[in-house]
C-alpha cells in the first residue's frame, strides 16, 4: 500500500482499524478502543472513503477483512506500540498506556498495590480490564493477560507465577447454603456441582458475592490470597484441589521488549509473586 493512498488518515484511525480488524467486531473492538461500537462503525467506513477502498466485509456474526484490509493490517500491525506512543504524544500524554487483563480477584490484589504497579514517579499508566472471559493477547485486547494456564498459541510468552488454592468462606454463624456466581469459572462450576440445592443467593459478579459473604448471607468460594485477607471471614474446611491452579503472566513477543511493558510486567511478578498463592 503506497504512502498516497495513505495520504491524510491519522494515527488513532489506524489504532482503531487495527482494534476491529484483530477483533473481528465492533464490540470487542470498542471495550478495547474505550469507544462506542457505533462511532467505531462510522469511523471505518470514513477510513474506507480516505483510502478509496473496502477494508472490510461486514457480516452478521461480525467485520471480515477484505484483501485490502489485510494488507493494510500486516503493514501497521507490528508497529502498533509506536503508534500508540505517537498518539500519546499528540494529545500530550507523556505517561505510556498498557493494558491488562486479570480475573476479578487478581485484578483486585493488584489494584490494592497500584503505587508498586504504576512507579514512584508514575512512569506507566495502567488500563485495568477485569473480565472472566481470556481476552486475545494475540489481537491485543489486553498487552498482558494473566491465566490460570500455559498460553499455547503462536506469538506469545508466558512466565509462571505463585500458584492460587481456593477454600470455601462464610461469616460465623451462617446457614448451611452457598452463594452461586453466574459465570463461567472452574468456582463457580464447583459450586454448582456440590451445592445440591443449597443456593441461598444468585449473583453476577465475583465481587458480590464476597460482598454478600461478608454480611452473612452464605457461604462463598474464594482464592485464599483473598479470603484469608477478610478478618471476618473463616475459612471452612480444607483446601479445594481440583480448583488450584498456578497463575501465568503472558505478554505477545512485539510488546514485551517494549521499555513501559517491560517495566509494568517485573512489577506483576513482584506484586503477585509476594502478594498472591
Amino acid at each position: 500500500m503506497d504512502e498516497q493512498t495513505l495520504s491524510g488518515v491519522r494515527w488513532d484511525d489506524l489504532s482503531a482499524f487495527l482494534a476491529v480488524a484483530r477483533t473481528g467486531g465492533l464490540s470487542a473492538a470498542a471495550r478495547i478502543a474505550g469507544s462506542s461500537p457505533p462511532t467505531l462503525g462510522r469511523r471505518m467506513r470514513a477510513l474506507e472513503r480516505t483510502m478509496g477502498r473496502e477494508l472490510f466485509v461486514r457480516r452478521s456474526h461480525g467485520y471480515d477483512l477484505t484483501d485490502a484490509g489485510r494488507v493494510l493490517l500486516g503493514e501497521v500491525e507490528n508497529i502498533a506500540g509506536k503508534i500508540d506512543r505517537i498518539t500519546a504524544r499528540q494529545t500530550g500524554e507523556t505517561i505510556p498506556l498498557v493494558k491488562l487483563s486479570a480475573g476479578t480477584w487478581t485484578t483486585l490484589a493488584i489494584v490494592k498495590r497500584l503505587h508498586d504497579l504504576v512507579g514512584d514517579p508514575q512512569d506507566v499508566r495502567v488500563r485495568f480490564i477485569a473480565a472472566e472471559d481470556i481476552l486475545n493477547i494475540s489481537r491485543r485486547e489486553a498487552v498482558i493477560g494473566i491465566r490460570n494456564r500455559q498460553p499455547a498459541e503462536a506469538g506469545l510468552a508466558g512466565r509462571k507465577l505463585a500458584r492460587v488454592d481456593f477454600a470455601p468462606y462464610a461469616m460465623p454463624g451462617t446457614a448451611d447454603g452457598w452463594i452461586k456466581v453466574h459465570a463461567d469459572t472452574p468456582s463457580a462450576r464447583w459450586v454448582t456441582a456440590i451445592a445440591d440445592g443449597r443456593i441461598l443467593q444468585e449473583v453476577s459478579h465475583p465481587r458480590l458475592a464476597l460482598d454478600m459473604a461478608l454480611i452473612g448471607a452464605g457461604r462463598v468460594v474464594l482464592p485464599t490470597f483473598i479470603g484469608d485477607a477478610q478478618a471476618e471471614l473463616e475459612r471452612l474446611g480444607n483446601l479445594i484441589p481440583e480448583l488450584s491452579h498456578d497463575q501465568w503472566l503472558v505478554t505477545h513477543d512485539d510488546d514485551r521488549s517494549l521499555p513501559e511493558v517491560r517495566r509494568t510486567i517485573d512489577r506483576v511478578v513482584r506484586i503477585l509473586g509476594r502478594g498472591v498463592g
